[in-house]
């Protein structure tokens, strides 16, 4: 199981330098990938903080593309319903030449109304949209002149270019949770991308659907990356609280490693250590300082052996 490890990207230590000094770090330290995620927008009355303060994840990982040089670079994930076909197949093929063919994109649903509606996208048929959607991404990079008509997306014939780098496009990881979901996964796509609210004990089901679908398929199920967002909190003695069982990826160092050995075995392909979860490195009191000495300290602590 390769290890991957995200980069700032909620609450006050989500700031540019903070990002290049994780990311370099991280690489130093053998670390597989670097991982951004995406939030547009908040509910006004939320009393939510997990999501504050977080940026733009592909202009992140362009910035952080000139900062590094080996690690992979993911966004777990984009939501397609925010972005038109074009737009972000000419987004991702020019961020995959910034990294040098080191991009790995992450496609969701999204789920939030409030967002939809910032963005001016409908919720309705977001699994048909999703389809099509993939399609007509494909049509933009695989074709010299590209043509598309569908249900929810057309175009004439048109041209774009550059290419991705990668050839004859970046792994594209589509998350969800549902059957639906992780069927569509295995179908269309180069492997699945948990998401942060995801049961740690239950990953092994959801793999074996999606490989399912995939040899259903006629695809090679052995092929599929199965990837995890850990939501680690790092706390010395044990769980947050005294009267809560500790659940996976939270505890001391000795324990978390642990947990990543139970992942790999459900048949977890690369898992990523997200701090961005934690409320003391991201919370809105959180003192970037301090969030940035734990952080370095996990970073060391749960480098790839």
């Amino acid at each position: 199981m390769q290890i991957g490890f995200a980069v700032p990207v909620s609450g006050p230590w989500a700031t540019p330098a903070n990002q290049v000094l994780i990311a370099q770090q991280a690489e130093e330290l053998g670390y597989h990938s670097l991982w951004t995620l995406q939030r547009l927008v908040n509910p006004a009355e939320s009393t939510d903080q997990t999501y504050r303060n977080v940026p733009d994840p592909l202009l992140t990982l362009a910035y952080v593309a000139g900062y590094t040089s080996q690690v992979r670079l993911g966004v777990g994930v984009v939501n397609m319903p925010f972005f038109s076909p074009a737009m972000l197949a000419k987004q991702a093929a020019t961020l995959d030449h910034i990294c040098g063919g080191r991009l790995d994109l992450g496609l969701g649903l999204g789920w939030m109304p409030e967002e939809f509606a910032a963005a001016g996208a409908s919720m309705e048929r977001r699994g048909a949209r999703a389809e099509e959607f993939l399609a007509a991404l494909r049509t933009l990079w695989h074709n010299e002149v590209a043509e598309f008509h569908g249900e929810f997306y057309d175009f004439p014939p048109v041209r774009m270019d550059p290419a991705p780098l990668q050839s004859p496009e970046p792994p594209i990881l589509l998350g969800g949770a549902s059957e639906a979901a992780l069927r569509r996964a295995g179908r269309l796509a180069a492997g699945w991308i948990s998401s942060s609210r995801a049961d740690l004990t239950g990953l092994g089901r959801s793999i074996e659907i999606v490989r399912e679908a995939a040899d259903k398929a006629g695809r090679d199920s052995a092929a599929l990356r199965f990837v995890v967002r850990g939501a680690v909190q790092v706390r010395a003695d044990g769980a947050p609280e005294d009267t809560e069982p500790r659940k996976p990826l939270t505890g001391s160092y000795e324990e978390i490693l642990a947990d990543f050995e139970a992942l790999a075995a459900q048949g977890v392909t690369e898992l990523f250590v997200d701090l961005n979860f934690d409320p003391m490195l991201s919370g809105p009191s959180a003192d970037p300082w301090d969030a940035m000495w734990l952080a370095r300290e996990a970073l060391q602590a749960l480098a790839p052996r």
